[in-house]
C-alpha cells in the first residue's frame, strides 16, 4: 500500500505527540513524552495537545538531545482518520478482553472499506501485533432503489428504516435483510416491503397455528417416542432435521437469503400446503390422549421448538413472543443452544417414499379439482 500516510496537513484532530527545537530544529519523539501527553489525553480529551501551551505538554526538565536546548514547538499535523479507526481494535478489543477478546471474530463493513477500514486496521495490527485484528471479514454493498440508483434526498427515492419500522414493523425490516443477497447492491421499495410482509405472515401463521394445537400437550409426559410415532409424523420429523442442516449451514457461511428461503418454502410448502394440512382430521377428530392425536402433538412440538430456535437470529420479536407459549421457564428463547440434527429422525428411504405419494396426490388433486368445476363432485 504505497499511498497511505500516518499523517494530515489539519487544524483539528488526534494529534501527533511530537515536538520541535526551537534552537536546532531537531524532532524531540519520545515514549515519555507520549506517555505523559497520553495521560492527560486521557483525563481531558485530545484538545489539551491545542488548548495547553507546549510548556505543560512534556515532562519538567525535557531537553533537546542534539542542543540541549529546552525550548519547543508543537508538531501541528493530525493522524490520519484511518490511522483512528485502524487503531480501534486496541481500545475496542484488546483493552476489554472478557467482553470480546482479541483477535475479534468479524469486521463486518461496506465494499469501500478494503482500502479503508479493513486495510489500515491490517496493516496496524501487522506492524504492531504481528498478527491481524480480526478473523473474518464480511463485506456487503450498498442499498439502491428499485432502478438501481443510489439514493439520495435530491433524487427523492430514499426509504427510511424509520418509516418502514413505523408502517411494518421491526420485523419486516430483519426479514427483508435476510432475503436478500447482500454482497452486491440491494434494492429497496415499499412495494417489496408488502411482499416480505406476507411473507412473515405465512410464517407467523404457521408457528400460530402449531401452537393453538398444542395448548394441552406437555412433553414431560404426553411425548410419543419416535418408533410409535405415525408415519407421516415420522416424515415431518425427517424434513426438520434437513431444515436444521440447511439453515445451521447458512448462518455458519452468513448467507442469509439461503436461511429465508429454506424456512420460508419449509413453513409454506411441507407444513402448511400438506403436513398441517393433513393433520387438521386429526388434531380435531381423534380422542384427546390417544396415540394417533399425541403423536402429531409430539411432532409439532419438536418442530416449532427447532423452527424458533432457527428463526430466532432474524425474526427475533416473534421468537421471543412465541417461544413464551411453548416454553414456560420464562428463559429467553435467545438464551438456548441452537438446535442440531438428530440422525435418529434422518430416514432417506421414508422421504423418497413420502415424495412419491405426494406426487400422487398432487396429481389426484388436479383430477378432484376438474371433477368439482364440472360439477360431478361437491
Amino acid at each position: 500500500r504505497p499511498d497511505w500516510c500516518l499523517s494530515r496537513q489539519r487544524n483539528w484532530g488526534v494529534p501527533i505527540i511530537a515536538l520541535y527545537c526551537n534552537d536546532c530544529g531537531e524532532i524531540l519523539l519520545r515514549q515519555d513524552l507520549v506517555n505523559f501527553v497520553a495521560e492527560l489525553v486521557e483525563q481531558r480529551g485530545a484538545d489539551i495537545w491545542f488548548e495547553l501551551p507546549v510548556e505543560d505538554l512534556m515532562p519538567k526538565g525535557t531537553a533537546c538531545a542534539k542542543c540541549g536546548g529546552s525550548s519547543f514547538k508543537k508538531e501541528t499535523d493530525i493522524l490520519d482518520v484511518w490511522f483512528d479507526s485502524g487503531s480501534s481494535h486496541v481500545v475496542v478489543a484488546e483493552q476489554n478482553p472478557e467482553q470480546i477478546g482479541w483477535p475479534v471474530d468479524m469486521y463486518l463493513e461496506g465494499t469501500d472499506q478494503h482500502r479503508g477500514w479493513f486495510n489500515s486496521s491490517l496493516l496496524e495490527a501487522v506492524g504492531t501485533r504481528g498478527i491481524p485484528p480480526y478473523r473474518s471479514v464480511l463485506t456487503h454493498g450498498y442499498i439502491v432503489d428499485e432502478q438501481g440508483r443510489k439514493m439520495s434526498k435530491l433524487l427523492g427515492n430514499t426509504v427510511a428504516p424509520q418509516d418502514v419500522i413505523k408502517q411494518y414493523g421491526a420485523e419486516i425490516l430483519r426479514l427483508w435483510v435476510s432475503t436478500e443477497d447482500y454482497r452486491t447492491d440491494i434494492s429497496i421499495s415499499m412495494d417489496m416491503m408488502k411482499r416480505i410482509a406476507d411473507a412473515y405472515r405465512r410464517i407467523r401463521n404457521t408457528c400460530r397455528y402449531m401452537l393453538g394445537n398444542l395448548y394441552d400437550f406437555d412433553p414431560a409426559k404426553d411425548a410419543v417416542p419416535q418408533a410409535e410415532m405415525l408415519e407421516i409424523d415420522q416424515w415431518a420429523m425427517h424434513r426438520l432435521q434437513l431444515l436444521i442442516q440447511r439453515v445451521s449451514k447458512a448462518y455458519e457461511d452468513f448467507e442469509f437469503h439461503v436461511f429465508f428461503h429454506a424456512f420460508h418454502n419449509f413453513c409454506v410448502v411441507d407444513m402448511s400446503a400438506l403436513y398441517l394440512d393433513v393433520l387438521k382430521d386429526r388434531m380435531y377428530t381423534a380422542k384427546a390422549t390417544s396415540k394417533a392425536r399425541r403423536s402429531g402433538q409430539t411432532a409439532m412440538y419438536e418442530i416449532l421448538s427447532a423452527m424458533v430456535k432457527l428463526m430466532a437470529p432474524v425474526l427475533s420479536f416473534t421468537a421471543e413472543e412465541c417461544w413464551g407459549y411453548l416454553d414456560k421457564s420464562g428463559q429467553s428463547v435467545h438464551l438456548q443452544d441452537f438446535p442440531k440434527v438428530n440422525d435418529a429422525y434422518k430416514n432417506d428411504a421414508l422421504d423418497a417414499r413420502w415424495e412419491r405419494m405426494i406426487e400422487i396426490r398432487g396429481e389426484i388433486l388436479k383430477q378432484l379439482e376438474i371433477a368439482r368445476q364440472n360439477k360431478v363432485i361437491g
